[in-house]
């Protein structure tokens, strides 16, 4: 595991009035995770997602989506 840290980034589409989730895409490469946090408590817990199961949540927004 890398010491590198992450670099969170909200998506473009984010203008929901801040219930969002942020990502660091910047540790997939050297750690094979996708850290995810929510954007109102950046202090707050993080989920350690693989890839595949980030693809997954991506998915599931997209068809949650209305």
């Amino acid at each position: 595991m890398t010491t590198e840290l992450p670099h969170w980034f909200k998506s473009s589409y984010s203008s929901n009035g801040g219930a969002c989730i942020e990502v660091a895409t910047n540790l997939v490469v050297t750690d094979d995770v996708v850290p995810v946090r929510d954007s109102k408590d950046p202090k707050g817990p993080q989920l350690a997602l693989t890839p595949q199961a980030f693809a997954g949540l991506v998915e599931f927004a997209k068809q949650a989506h209305i």
